[in-house]
């Protein structure tokens, strides 16, 4: 028999590679532990300080991080031999609040640190909301937790517990942290004993305690909180058998876990149906999803928008998939995700508003109900209205917006100008075709201001024909009956036509929107693609997110001390506070976004997201919605994160694409290096292998040489000592030039004096040479460093009589014209090839043999190099070209001198080159 036969199969490597991948996380977080009951009293953390003494015990560093003790003796007793942090001071109010030191924390660095209260509420100005924020901090940053918590705190069943007590529960802890505790240990107690602590005083202060005795603590309270308590463990226990039976591969029999689908809407009832999708989602073991639907858009200033913000961010917290769609019908939106995901079960809350409008307008949840088919809808009652007024909801009912009256104006408006077309009409048309002018108007109302207005228009239609119109004319009476049959068709007729008319505004609106929020995100990754630049990249981000989300955008990126600095929007619009400038700094440390609408900092007034990249966070984008107070939908956070991730992607590109640059110009520096080594090299070698030689024969023998000969051997010293001095000194001013350090000396004067001293330089070179010289005695005077000029020239009279045939004749010539004074030094040698008319001014060139100012022998590279650094310098340009007859001419042109008054004898030099 084999392994299939009898039922059993291998493990499933992908399941293995999920567990192994988990455990791999586990390993570089800290581990969480949690101390679990049903109600305050039950020891909790006298069992999590227990157990810090049993760690601390065997040699682990712990450190009491918070603890509550409630003036407990026992408690107080063993906190005394654990060290203890001290607490954070935070003003509020004027007063003074202890809170738990998260950054102190962090600079400790203990194995293992004791947090009490997990679902504390941290005091305004905190880095963050809630203490359990604080706890994933500490296991992200790989720190052991050991934390307390009541089963009434679990935010899935907060509305149960309410319920049973009561009692409404302000203070939750998501299920998702929960899920992400190594352990779950169940701290419990009976009903009797419970109360008996109480009693005595080890609960509560005995004030305090007779008056929770009478509320909170009654037995069936305490009785139902631990079975939730016991039934939440159970869970848990159960969830951990599911993993080891997936990685050991045991063969189970057990349904099939579908999703469930939880409709999610404005009304601050759907926070109960999250709630309600979420526990049986974990009683079922399936997935689950929070869908809105959006049949018109939703200004940000809508109070109805924050609430829909709000009830998807309470479903994300509990683990939800978050979808928004758009569409006019709700129904027909849902079960086309359900079916698209294969979705089991529907939640949707009761219909709140009247029968009557119901059956005018039609129930979404009918309508969802007979589309169904096979899928299951669960229909779940809403809070009561009564309780929650007590729970403080009367700002969320103050928070409905008021109607737009404009809209039934121009109801009004336009039935009476139907009625007075209708007038002039009668004479000569029956009411049948009055009725039409009727419908035309409803039609239009429907289309412009939407259903409503478009109701009271069908209303008024009928009314003002019936009396206007319909015999006995001005009187609501009605001679003929088969009127009412009439009046009828007309309702309805108009009804739907005012209801699809709207709903086909309401369409289009839709799709507008959807379509401007496409163009931009086009745009976007297109200028994205087409720019360079991190100041242009920033800016087309910023004003693209600007222009979609309707908010004031900045970006922030670090310094070169990686400290992190406002860089490119609108600061002064965006207004950063010292507050806001410690959560870009969070953002920018952890990587996960912060700020308004998020559970970490949600007062500093504006979203940071972070700028991820492959090797880390690039920087922090800032966005701070126009209207005060509005918050960014989980659909927006998440589409800003995208448009965060991409403009990452962009910036790492040019950061690629400059380390790329840099790549290349170190690979070039050192090609010059080696090119240098190689050609300077010999060029060095050679003069001073004939130093070296005649040097050696003056000193060897050169007491036996004639006169002549000690002379020649000098002279060919001092020649090549002067070749290996002009070699060094061209190599020192390029370095110069090229680095900006050398200046030049700009003064007026004629081109003659260094072309006369570069004549003298290098007339030893031109002998035998015909020079012509041709410099007009009209030439401007032209504003140049003299000692610069007579390098160029001299320089490029040196080529002319290193690369051309001895007795080959030699040209200068100067001009003027409208941007200077053009200097030409020309020979008749055998010319440049046309490839080097440009190569040829490249440092450490060397040209071909056959070139003109390249042919011959081969230099170092450097002369016309230099002449083209030292033209540029002066703001002048330098080209070579071939002439006619063969040879080579180079042209150096220099700029005409700036107008300025005529200077003046005791001017001194610097005050000239101005």
């Amino acid at each position: 028999m084999n392994e299939f036969e009898n039922g059993s199969r291998r493990p499933d490597p992908e399941a293995l590679l999920a567990l192994a991948e988990r455990e791999d996380r586990k390993r570089r977080r800290g581990r969480l532990r949690v101390f679990f009951g049903a109600a305050p009293g039950v020891g909790k953390t006298y069992a999590m300080l227990t157990e810090g003494f049993t760690q601390q015990a065997e040699g682990r560093d712990v450190l009491a991080g918070v603890v509550e003790t409630h003036g407990r003796g026992e408690t107080e007793a063993l906190l005394a031999g654990l060290e203890l942090l001290p607490r954070m001071q935070v003003e509020y109010k004027g007063h003074q609040l202890s809170e738990f030191d998260l950054d102190g924390t962090l600079a400790r660095r203990p194995a293992l640190v004791l947090v009490d209260e997990l679902a504390h509420t941290n005091a305004p100005g905190s880095r963050h909301e809630k203490r359990w924020q604080d706890v994933l901090e500490l296991l992200d940053h790989n720190i052991d937790v050991y934390t307390t918590l009541n089963v009434q705190h679990v935010e899935s069943i907060s509305d149960v517990v309410a319920q049973i007590t009561g009692i409404p529960v302000r203070e939750t802890v998501p299920d998702l942290v929960l899920e992400q505790a190594e352990e779950l240990v169940l701290v419990d107690l009976t009903p009797d004993d419970l109360l008996k602590r109480l009693r005595e005083g080890k609960v509560y202060i005995p004030r305090q305690a007779e008056a929770a005795e009478k509320n909170f603590f009654r037995t069936g309270n305490i009785t139902a909180l631990r079975e939730l308590a016991l039934r939440v463990v159970a869970d848990r226990v159960n969830t951990e058998v599911c993993v080891y039976r997936q990685g050991q591969a045991i063969e189970v029999t057990w349904p099939t876990s579908g999703k469930v689908l939880v409709c999610v809407g404005p009304s601050p009832t759907s926070a109960r149906l999250v709630r309600a999708a979420k526990r049986m989602a974990a009683s079922q073991h399936a997935q689950w999803i929070a869908a809105y639907v959006e049949t018109q858009p939703l200004s940000p200033s809508d109070p109805r928008h924050n609430q829909v913000v709000q009830n998807l961010r309470l479903a994300e917290q509990l683990g939800a998939e978050v979808v928004a769609l758009s569409g006019r019908s709700i129904p027909d939106e849902i079960i086309r995700l359900a079916r698209t995901r294969n979705v089991s079960t529907i939640v949707i809350g009761k219909p709140v508003r009247p029968k009557l409008l119901d059956t005018l307008l039609g129930s979404p949840v009918d309508e969802l109900i007979r589309k169904s088919a096979e899928i299951d809808v669960q229909v779940i009652r809403g809070d009561d209205p009564a309780r929650g007024e007590a729970a403080g909801s009367k700002a969320g009912r103050r928070e409905t917006p008021a109607p737009d009256l404009r809209g039934y104006a121009w109801s009004v408006a336009a039935m009476a100008a139907c009625s007075a077309i209708c007038f002039a009409m009668d004479p000569f048309f029956e009411l049948a075709n009055l009725i039409m002018v009727y419908l035309l108007g409803v039609m239009y109302i429907a289309s412009r201001h939407g259903q409503g207005p478009g109701i009271l228009a069908s209303a008024l239609g009928i009314l003002c024909f019936d009396v206007f119109f319909v015999p006995p004319r001005f009187s609501l009476a009605v001679s003929d009956t088969q009127y009412l049959f009439t009046f009828t068709i007309m309702f309805i007729v108009a009804l739907v036509m005012s209801r699809l008319t709207a709903q086909v505004r309401q369409q289009a609106e839709t799709a507008r929107a959807r379509e401007a929020r496409t163009q931009v995100m086009l745009a976007l990754s297109r200028e994205l693609a087409a720019s360079r630049g991190t100041e242009k990249l920033l800016f087309i981000a910023i004003e693209h997110i600007s222009e979609l989300f309707r908010c004031r955008a900045l970006a922030f990126l670090p310094d070169m001390e990686g400290r992190l600095r406002e860089h490119v929007g609108d600061k002064e619009a965006f207004r950063v506070s010292h507050k806001g400038e410690s959560v870009a700094a969070w953002v920018y440390a952890n990587g996960r976004p912060a700020g308004l609408g998020t559970s970490t900092l949600p007062t500093s007034g504006a979203l940071y997201v972070p700028f991820l990249g492959l090797k880390g966070t690039l920087g922090v984008l800032g966005l701070r919605p126009e209207t005060e107070g509005a918050l960014f939908s989980p659909e927006q956070t998440h589409m800003i994160e995208t448009l965060a991730r991409q403009v990452a992607l962009a910036l790492e590109v040019e950061r690629l694409e400059t380390e790329s640059l840099h790549a290349q110009m170190e690979a070039e520096t050192e090609r010059l290096k080696t090119s240098l080594l190689s050609s300077v090299t010999h060029d060095l070698q050679t003069p001073l292998a004939a130093i070296m030689g005649s040097a050696d024969s003056l000193a060897a023998v050169g007491e036996t040489l004639g006169w002549e000969q000690r002379r020649t051997l000098a002279v060919n010293i001092y020649d090549e000592a002067e070749r290996l001095s002009r070699l060094i000194a061209n190599l020192l001013r390029m370095t110069k030039l090229e680095s900006g350090t050398l200046k030049p000396d700009l003064q007026l004067q004629s081109i003659e004096e260094p072309l006369g001293a570069a004549l003298r330089l290098v007339e030893k070179h031109l002998a035998g040479r015909e020079l012509d010289v041709d410099v007009p005695a009209d030439l401007p005077l032209v504003e140049v460093d003299g000692v610069l000029v007579e390098q160029l020239l001299l320089n490029l009279l040196e080529n002319a009589a290193k690369y051309t045939p001895a007795g080959s004749p030699v040209s200068i010539a100067a001009r003027s014209d409208a941007g200077g004074v053009e200097i030409a030094v020309a020979d008749r040698g055998p010319g440049l090839a046309a490839e080097e008319l440009e190569k040829v001014f490249d440092l450490f060139y060397q040209g071909q043999e056959a070139g003109g100012a390249g042919g011959g022998r081969k230099g170092y590279g450097i002369g016309l190099a230099i002449c083209r650094a030292i033209a540029l310098v002066h703001g002048g340009s330098i080209r070579a070209e071939n002439r006619e007859g063969g040879g080579a001419a180079f042209i150096v042109t220099l700029p005409a001198p700036r107008r300025r008054p005529a200077p003046d004898a005791s001017m001194d030099k610097d005050e000239e080159g101005l």
